[in-house]
C-alpha cells in the first residue's frame, strides 16, 4: 500500500542522510504498483519476472541442501561446486577458456550490478549508457560522483543502438560503457556486430564494458546470443553479469555472478565481502542443479513468452496511438505515444481508470517519456483481457 513514507524515505534532505541517496529517485515501478496495491482489478502488464515456477529439480536441491545442512556461509567468491560449473557453461557456450578464478558469485545480478558500478565509478569518470536503461545503472553511477552520458534510442529504429554513435560519444573522460542486452525496457537483441564493434573499439582506446545479459536466455526466432564473452579477445577491459532468476525463475532466490579477469575478481571480491558476503547457500546448491541439470523448463518458458511477444505485437499494432515494433528477447514492449504525449500521466490515467498498470517511459531514461513498458510476464489471458480495456479506452483519446 501506497504511503507517504515511500516519498519521505528517499526524497528527504534532512542531513542524517548521506546527500549521495539523492542520486537515487523513486522507481517509477515502485510509484505505480503501490498504487496499484490499493485498488481491485488491477491487470499487471508492469512485472518484470517470471510467472512460471522453478523447475522441480531445482527446488528440490534447495530443500535437499536446507536438510543437510549445507546453511552456513560459503567462499567469499562462491559456493566451490557453483564456481566450477559457472565457468564450464560459460567457457563451453561462449567457446572460450573460463577458469572458477573468473567468477564470483553474487546476491542476485542486482549486487553484481552495484558491485561493477560503485567500484569503478568516481568524480570526473563518464560512463556511456544507452537510454532507455534499466532504471539502476544511472543512480549507481552518480551516486559515487560518475558521470552518465546518455545514448539516445528511438522506437523507429526498435531501440537498437549505434555502434558508430557509441564509438563517438567515447572521450579521454569515458571509463565505461554499460550495455544491457536483450534490453529492459525494450526487449531489443543488439546483434554480433554491434556487440563486436563497440568491444573491439572499448578495448583499443582502454575502456571497460560492463554488460548486463540477465536476459541471455529468452531469444526469440531462432537467433543466436552474442555475448560479450563470445566477442572479447580477452577479459582485461570486461565484466559480464547475469543470474538464474530470469532464465530458471529463481528471482526470489537471490543468485547472480560476475565474470571478468582474474585480476578484476580478486579486487571485487574484497568489495563483495563488505556488501553481502556471500550469497544464499541453498540457493547456490540450486544453480549447480540448474546448471547441471535438465533444461527442459528453459526451453518451455521461451516457447511460451515468444508466443506471448507475436501475440502483443498484434495487439499494440491494433491499439490507436500506439506504435509498436518486434522484441526479440526479454519480456517487454516500450511503445510510444504520440511526440509530445506525457507518458507518465497516461500510465497513471489507464490505471485509475481502465485498471491496467504499465511503466512509464521516464522510468528509463530522458529520451522516451512518451514511451509505456508493458511486460508479457504474465498469462496470455491476462494480456488479452488487459487490451480489452486499452484498446476501447485509447480510441476515445486526444493527445493532439
Amino acid at each position: 500500500m501506497s504511503s507517504s513514507l515511500d516519498i519521505d524515505f528517499y526524497e528527504t534532505e534532512d542531513p542524517i542522510w548521506n546527500p549521495a541517496l539523492l542520486t537515487i529517485p523513486v522507481p517509477g515501478i515502485r510509484k505505480m504498483v503501490n498504487l496499484a496495491a490499493t485498488m481491485e482489478d488491477v491487470i499487471h502488464l508492469s512485472i518484470g519476472q517470471p510467472d512460471m515456477p522453478a523447475p522441480a529439480h531445482v527446488v528440490e536441491r534447495t530443500i535437499d541442501a536446507m536438510r543437510a545442512g549445507q546453511t552456513g556461509y560459503t567462499m567469499d567468491a562462491g559456493l566451490p561446486e557453483l564456481l566450477e560449473a559457472l565457468a564450464g557453461y560459460y567457457g563451453q557456450r561462449c567457446e572460450r577458456r573460463l577458469v572458477p578464478e573468473n567468477v564470483m558469485v553474487t546476491t542476485g545480478a542486482t549486487e553484481a550490478l552495484y558491485l561493477a558500478l560503485t567500484a569503478t565509478s568516481a568524480p570526473g569518470r563518464e560512463f556511456i549508457v544507452p537510454d532507455p536503461a534499466f532504471m539502476l545503472y544511472a543512480p549507481m553511477i552518480r551516486l559515487n560522483g560518475g558521470v552518465v552520458r546518455p545514448i539516445p534510442l528511438r522506437a523507429e529504429n526498435g531501440y537498437q543502438l549505434d555502434p558508430q554513435a557509441v564509438i563517438d560519444a567515447i572521450g579521454p573522460n569515458t571509463y565505461a560503457i554499460v550495455l544491457n542486452s536483450p534490453s529492459n525496457p525494450t526487449g531489443t537483441l543488439y546483434p554480433r556486430e554491434t556487440i563486436e564493434a563497440i568491444v573491439t573499439e572499448a578495448a583499443y582506446r582502454g575502456v571497460y564494458v560492463i554488460s548486463d545479459e540477465v536476459y541471455d536466455h529468452l531469444i526469440y526466432d531462432d537467433q543466436e546470443y552474442p555475448s560479450v564473452l563470445s566477442c572479447c579477445s580477452d577479459l582485461d577491459h570486461v565484466i559480464v553479469i547475469s543470474s538464474f532468476s530470469k532464465t530458471f525463475s529463481m528471482a526470489g532466490m537471490r543468485v547472480g555472478w560476475l565474470i571478468a579477469s582474474q585480476a578484476a575478481i580478486k579486487k571485487l571480491r574484497r568489495y563483495h565481502m563488505f556488501t553481502t558476503t556471500v550469497a544464499n547457500t541453498p540457493c547456490q546448491w540450486a544453480g549447480v542443479a540448474a546448471l547441471r541439470g535438465p533444461r527442459t523448463s528453459v526451453e518451455q518458458m521461451r516457447t511460451t513468452y515468444q508466443a506471448r511477444r507475436d501475440r502483443l505485437v498484434e495487439l499494440v499494432a491494433e491499439t490507436p496511438h500506439l506504435q509498436g515494433y518486434r522484441p526479440e528477447g526479454a519480456f517487454y514492449m516500450f511503445p510510444q505515444l504520440p511526440a509530445g504525449t506525457n507518458g507518465t500521466n497516461v500510465a497513471l490515467r489507464m490505471l485509475r481508470e481502465i485498471g491496467v498498470c504499465t511503466i512509464a517511459g521516464d522510468t528509463f531514461g530522458d529520451a522516451n517519456p512518451n514511451a509505456l513498458r508493458i511486460s508479457y510476464s504474465t498469462s496470455l489471458a491476462q494480456i488479452e483481457a488487459a487490451f480489452e480495456r486499452i484498446i476501447p479506452w485509447m480510441k476515445k483519446q486526444d493527445f493532439g
